[in-house]
């Protein structure tokens, strides 16, 4: 999955940027095969949302490179479909990079 976002002044910083994510590999467990491209893409367009709104963790500064991140768990309603998870697992990467 791979987003960019030009991200304007008075987001995390004072000059606008551009931002390159790259998530390399996703690991979700307990999700249904067919759904991953549903997630993947509804996780795409929440992470762009999100750094947009709220601007970029500091965590990632201009060079940075994470090799991992544990987006921890999180809960979800029974029955929720690709769009409700992807919306959910993008919010964890986030919070995850905020630390």
């Amino acid at each position: 999955m791979t987003t960019t976002k030009r991200l304007g002044a008075g987001s995390m910083g004072d000059r606008p940027r551009a931002v390159d994510l790259q998530i390399e590999e996703l690991a979700l467990h307990g999700f249904a095969p067919g759904d991953r491209h549903g997630i993947g893409e509804a996780a795409k367009r929440e992470l762009s949302r999100l750094l947009a709104e709220r601007g970029v963790p500091p965590s990632l500064n201009e060079k940075a490179r994470m090799t991992q991140l544990d987006a921890g768990s999180f809960h979800l309603p029974l029955g929720s479909n690709a769009d409700a998870i992807g919306v959910r697992v993008a919010q964890a990467v986030y919070k995850g990079m905020m630390k």
